[in-house]
This record gives C-alpha cells, structure tokens and sequence, in this order.
C-alpha cells in the first residue's frame, strides 16, 4: 500500500520535471533564434567585405577574394566620411562623459529643488524620437544663426547621449555605501583626495559604461546627423548617399573593423571589470 502510494506522489513530481526541462529548452532555443537574428546581418556585412564583386553593386557573392582590404583608399571621401565619425564620436564621447558624470554624482547623491523636472527632462531626451530632437537642433541653430557643420553636430551628439551618461552613472552613484567615504574623512583625507582615491574607482564601472554607450550612440546616428550635418559627411550619411549607386565593398570592411573594434573594447572592459572584482 506504501509502495503505490509513493508511486502516486512522485508521479506528478515527474511531469513537473519534465515540464521544467522543456520549457528550459524552447527558453534556450528562442535566445539562440533571436541571437541568430541579430548577429545575420553581421555575418552577412563581414563576408561581403571578402566578395570578388565586378561591379558597383555588392549585394551577390561572385567569389572570395582580399583584394579589397588593400584598397580602402580607393574612395576618398569615403575614408574622410569614417574620419570624421570617428573625430566626432571620441569629442562627443569626451564632452558628454565629463558631463554627464557630474550630472549623474549630483542626481545620485544631492537633493535640491528641480531634481524632479530635471529627471523628467533626461529620460524625455531617450524615449523623444531622434526626428523631433533632430528638427528642433536644426531649428535651434537656424534660428541662432549657426552655420551647420562639423561643430553642430557634435553638439547634437552631446545633447542626446547626454542623459545616457548621466543615468547610467546615477544608478552606481545610488549603490555606493556612504560610510566608506565618511571613513575615508575620518581617516584625515580632504573631500578632493577622497573623491579620486574612494569616490571615482567605485564609480569608474559606471563612467566607462556609459562612455562606450555614448561613443557606440554617437558613430552610427543618422538621423539627428542628417538635420545637423549641413556639407560634413559621416559614415552612416555616406552609405546613405552610396546607396543610390551602389555600395562598394570598402563599406564592409571599414564596417568589419569598427565593430571589431567595439567588440575588443567590450571584452577588455569586461575582462578588467572582472579582474577588479
């Protein structure tokens, strides 16, 4: 009688498992499908950078060649386009971190009167669409008079990256333990000394976050670049503009380069983070 009753218990305690086992493996396999889906157009961006193509256009594999890696001074403006991102993207990167750190400690740590419109301006500068901020940029420097140019549009970068840094910062400045720096004064370091030996290597994780989220913001926007740009080209804007042509296989690979470079950053900040830990 004991024997069948156990039997009946550890029953439905079976099919729970099993249950448990298959919705862990549609889990698994829907991240790997959705994995799949974001890294295709990667992969497809990576292999055409390899396409013997014979004409202007590189949308059909026609055979692997390396030819084009040694012919990417083959369009000039194209190499001014991705040099001009990049000088953008590292003063915008530069200005808003510096920035957006002492927004982000000043949000995270004080109380004063308009943290509340401030906290509402920032997150209605990430959720606003990049048209509307785009169009008010550009109304802004028409109705100022500022040429658009260069200059224009890393101020647009600063302004909309801004909040990202500033956010991202506040959130590890919540998370810090007061005490230790109330023990660092007490020990006799100033407020200055306590802030670069206490304050600032607890909240560097932060400050690189957002920095490498304000640099990745910054070298593929299009749209708020498109208003703000007037006669400077940047990279997205020039495959934009090479679309109508034809995109050459120098677009794949300056595209393969960038991204290895961001993904070499990502793993070194997560290996020293680690390491840190």
């Amino acid at each position: 009688m004991s024997t069948v009753t156990t039997q009946r218990a550890t029953e439905p305690a079976k099919r729970v498992r099993g249950r448990s086992r298959l919705g862990d493996r549609l889990l698994k396999g829907y991240v790997w499908l959705i994995l799949a889906w974001l890294f295709l157009p990667i992969v497809v961006m990576v292999v055409f950078g390899f396409n013997d193509t014979q004409s202007k256009s590189n949308v059909t594999w026609q055979g692997f060649t390396l030819k084009w890696w040694g012919r990417l001074g083959d369009y000039p403006d194209l190499t001014e386009a991705v040099l001009n991102s990049i000088q953008i993207a590292v003063l915008a990167t530069v200005i808003t971190t510096l920035l957006g750190t002492l927004m982000g400690l000043a949000l995270g740590r004080y109380r004063f009167r308009g943290q509340g419109a401030t906290n509402l301006v920032m997150f209605a500068a990430i959720a606003s669409p990049e048209l509307v901020m785009g169009a008010s940029l550009l109304s802004l420097f028409i109705s100022s008079g500022v040429q658009t140019g260069f200059a224009t549009v890393v101020i647009a970068h600063v302004l909309f990256s801004l909040s990202f840094v500033a956010i991202t910062v506040r959130a590890r400045v919540i998370g810090l333990d007061p005490s230790i720096e109330e023990a660092a004064r007490d020990l006799g370091a100033s407020t200055w000394v306590t802030f670069w030996r206490v304050t600032f290597p607890m909240i560097l994780p932060g400050v690189v976050a957002g920095a490498l989220l304000a640099f990745a913001l910054s070298i593929d926007d299009f749209v708020i670049t498109q208003f703000t740009s007037g006669s400077t080209q940047t990279f997205p804007l020039w495959i934009w503009g090479a679309t109508r042509i034809g995109v050459p296989p120098q677009v794949n690979i300056l595209g393969t380069l960038i991204f290895a470079v961001g993904v070499a950053i990502a793993v070194f900040n997560t290996v020293l983070s680690r390491r840190r830990t």
